[in-house]
Formats: C-alpha cells, sequence, structure tokens
C-alpha cells in the first residue's frame, strides 16, 4: 500500500521550483520521517546520470546521516535482476525502494531520471531536481545544509 496523502502530493507537484540494503515494497510513509531532511531519488538502471547520482548520494547519506538526512532511492525497472545488479555496483547504505509498476513515480509525477525531492524537517517539500548535474553537487549540498540547519 502506498502512503502519500494528497496535501503533500499536491504540495509536491505545484509548490517546488521546477551490504546492500533489500529493496522495500513500494510504500513510501513520509509521516513516520518527520523531524527528518528526506531526500527521494527516482532511478533506473538504464539511467545514465543515475550512475553519476548514486556515489554522490552514498556520500551525502555517510555525511549527513547523523545529522537527520535520509536518502530513499526508488527504482522503476521492470526488472529487478537489473536493479539489483546495479544496486551491487554501487552498494548504498540508504533505503530502497522497488516501484516497477511506477506507482510512486506516477504519484510523484516524473519526467525524467533520475528526479529528486528535498523534504524539510516538517516534511514539507523546498527543492526538486531533474536530472543529475556534476556541475550542481556543490548546489545539492548546500540545499541539504541548508534544510539541516533548520530547526524542526
Amino acid at each position: 500500500m502506498i502512503r502519500l496523502s494528497r496535501r503533500l502530493l499536491l504540495s509536491l507537484l505545484f509548490a517546488l521550483p521546477l551490504a546492500a540494503p533489500a529493496f522495500a515494497a513500494p510504500e513510501l510513509d513520509l509521516a513516520s520521517l518527520k523531524g527528518k531532511v528526506v531526500y527521494i531519488d527516482f532511478w533506473a538502471s538504464w539511467c545514465g546520470p543515475c550512475r553519476q547520482s548514486f556515489p554522490w548520494m552514498k556520500a551525502m547519506h555517510d555525511k549527513h546521516g547523523k545529522d537527520g538526512l535520509v536518502v530513499i532511492a526508488i527504482n522503476v525497472d521492470q526488472e529487478k535482476k537489473k536493479a539489483d545488479d546495479f544496486i551491487a555496483e554501487f552498494n548504498p547504505a540508504f533505503r530502497l525502494i522497488l516501484d516497477p509498476k511506477g506507482e510512486l513515480a506516477s504519484q510523484f509525477k516524473v519526467q525524467t531520471m533520475p528526479s529528486s525531492f528535498m523534504l524539510d524537517r516538517q516534511g514539507k517539500p523546498r527543492f526538486k531536481h531533474l536530472g543529475f548535474h556534476e556541475a550542481k553537487r556543490s548546489d545539492y549540498e548546500k540545499q541539504i545544509q541548508q534544510l539541516l540547519a533548520e530547526q524542526p
């Protein structure tokens, strides 16, 4: 079951500027993450920029996880083996969700791979990224740091 409130979904869609863990079922309970800064990333094994974003997300998780950053990577591959092979290559320690039917991706109106959403400690969407751009890595981290510095 997918748990994404209508209010949060509308907020995400309209209020934003433009050892390997096992995959979880396509469920995203954001209410349980209140008080954390949440980085949600939609990705696929065939996506070139996703290969660039995974090492960066892993570094951000390692660097800022103790400060309250939660990284959730949602895979949209229809073949789990392809996603498993990708994960074996990068070995992330953050949460992984398999969404082969694109249920979550559809709710977030994902248009490109990767697409990421940053939520503040109150669960409000603050930043949205379409694609992953190496030249913007420091900007992405500044956004994470900004959200982490805000009080819950």
